[in-house]
């Protein structure tokens, strides 16, 4: 699996450690920054160069997803999802984790370094990265109306 990660300075250190954990795995995983501490830095950026390459990966046909990390993983969550294509998640457990790809297909998971430790984070990935899109008619018509939004405005 093609992993792109992306992070703010709260997440940095959380990011190396699942950079090499993930490779470990045997996962191809990107980082898309920082590439160092800054206390001012400007996640959105970040966030949104890894979405993008989810995104372009996706299309290109090959299996990836993505993990935005903050402290709380509201904002990074938000800059991934205004990429078109992004459904990323706010997990914060093992069920949020997993539902997110089984019910929703998200294709990037967002998580907060402040609210778990490094192993707890680690799980909730390899939990999502592992869980498949469950295929069922409800949640893929769900995920169809809101692309649809996204391609055309229109509300079904």
């Amino acid at each position: 699996m093609r992993i792109h990660i992306a992070t703010d300075h709260a997440g940095l250190d959380l990011s190396h450690f699942l950079i090499e954990q993930l490779r470990a795995d045997g996962h191809e995983v990107f980082d898309h920054g920082p590439k160092q501490y800054d206390p001012l830095d400007d996640y959105p950026s970040f966030c949104i160069h890894a979405a993008l390459a989810v995104i372009a990966d996706q299309q290109a046909g090959v299996e990836a997803l993505g993990i935005v990390l903050g402290g709380s993983g509201n904002g990074e969550q938000i800059a991934a999802n205004k990429v078109k294509g992004i459904r990323a998640a706010l997990a914060w457990n093992l069920d949020t984790a997993k539902l997110a790809r089984q019910h929703n297909d998200a294709n990037v998971i967002a998580l907060g370094a402040r609210q778990h430790e490094q192993a707890e984070v680690l799980e909730l990935i390899r939990a999502f990265v592992a869980e498949p899109f469950s295929q069922d008619e409800r949640h893929a018509r769900r995920i169809g109306k809101i692309a649809t939004y996204e391609q055309t405005g229109d509300i079904l």
